[in-house]
């Protein structure tokens, strides 16, 4: 039963995604027929992720409180008005408004994660957040080719696509994935005190002795990676000499790595060995990586650099998101794949602005020597907080507990 809701996540996701991918790379072209420039194309870049970093939390709140399937509902519904405002948009405004709309319901991967997190043992559960991972890559292979091919129709073809896409991943929640949270558990989140998120409740958990290290972790890490795909046609453009053709080639061939380290890697990785040991080990592969990509002389060595960026990348973006499922009791879940959404969100809020402007004055070696060196500082931090001087996580934790140190504990959590 569970494998196959899994498979539904998995197409529904993957149904978002490929509208998503549909519009993604033709946004600085559509924007520019309204006379944008390109700081103006950076803060359209910018204003879903600023957007998804309001939503993603309230929506991973709710869907702890009110269950997964509505809130996939309305995230999903949120997609379809904004790529249906992009479609008929006459101004530039109208541009950043269906971005903001799509961004502030766009909490979806979240809410898919924490439906995972629901119906997956904590020995599995990294697999099934490689799924989500596989999802967002095929997404990201056919998505950028098809809106290609529509693109020669009028951009607002592919926004229109993307908007049916949407609504059919909307139909497949509405008729084929059943709530994964029981009437239990959401009358025990009812109870909570601290449930609201505010800015006292992510000081509370950037200082929880598990959670925090690895929010900070995934902070570092998305503004440093979230720097370089965000500025990569930039980087394409300016270090290779390479058009917009041959730039969405590149992607593909990126998306494709994905989804093998996901779909593959990471399944086969993380039953042989610990998620602390893969985390420092991506890390590492990283920052190396991002120094090596940033003297990239020509595209057949690209090709070869973007292998371990990418597959890092696709670690760290899973495993890190599975090590806060566990390192938090089980009805906290949502809330903190929220939290640990909009912290992404901020970086992708962040990075192109950063990213663009290292690139304009200094020059397209910056954002991969930047990135690098933020990169090697969070592998030390890394080492220390989950090898050296590790917390344990909630399991370890709980199951060492008598009773009622544990009950104790409860009631610290829910009266901090």
């Amino acid at each position: 039963m569970h494998s196959n809701r899994l498979l539904v996540i998995f197409v529904i996701v993957f149904i978002g995604l490929l509208g998503f991918g549909l519009i993604l790379p033709l946004l600085p072209y559509y924007a520019e027929t309204f006379g944008a420039s390109p700081t103006q194309v950076g803060l359209l870049m910018a204003s879903y992720a600023a957007m998804q970093l309001m939503g993603a939390p309230i929506l991973g709140r709710m869907s702890d409180r009110f269950g997964r399937r509505p809130m996939l509902m309305l995230s999903l519904l949120g997609s379809v008005a904004g790529f249906i405002l992009l479609g008929i948009a006459q101004s530039l405004w109208m541009l950043f408004l269906s971005r903001m709309v799509d961004g502030l319901t766009g909490g979806n991967i979240s809410v898919a994660q924490a439906y995972i997190a629901d119906v997956t043992e904590e020995k599995n559960r990294a697999k099934g957040f490689g799924l989500i991972g596989a999802a967002f890559g095929l997404g990201f292979i056919f998505g950028p080719v098809m809106g290609g091919l529509l693109s020669v129709y009028g951009f607002a073809v592919p926004a229109f696509a993307a908007a049916g896409l949407s609504f059919l991943a909307f139909l497949g929640v509405v008729f084929l994935l059943p709530e994964s949270l029981d009437e239990e558990r959401r009358q025990a989140l009812a109870a909570k005190k601290s449930e609201e998120f505010t800015l006292k409740n992510l000081w509370i958990a950037l200082n929880r002795p598990r959670v925090g290290p690895l929010l900070s972790i995934r902070f570092l890490f998305g503004l440093a990676f979230s720097g370089f795909q965000t500025i990569f046609p930039l980087y394409a453009q300016y270090q290779l000499k390479l058009d917009a053709r041959m730039t969405g080639f590149v992607l593909t061939y990126v998306g494709v790595l994905v989804v093998l380290v996901q779909g593959i890697g990471i399944p086969w990785l993380s039953s042989r060995f610990s998620e602390q040991g893969l985390i420092i080990s991506a890390l590492a592969t990283m920052a190396g990586a991002l120094f090596l990509w940033a003297f990239t002389p020509n595209v057949p060595i690209l090709l070869l650099v973007l292998v371990p960026l990418a597959g890092s990348g696709g670690v760290l973006n899973t495993l890190l998101n599975s090590a806060l499922s566990k390192a938090v009791h089980p009805e906290e879940v949502g809330g903190m794949l929220g939290l640990s959404a909009s912290l992404e969100s901020l970086t992708r809020a962040l990075a192109p602005a950063g990213a663009g402007y290292l690139l304009d004055t200094l020059g397209p070696w910056a954002p991969g020597v930047v990135g690098s060196l933020i990169i090697a500082s969070v592998f030390v931090f890394a080492w220390w907080h989950l090898i050296a001087n590790p917390a344990p996580a909630y399991a370890a934790r709980k199951a060492s507990m008598s009773p009622s140190a544990h009950r104790a504990s409860t009631n610290e959590r829910l009266n901090p």
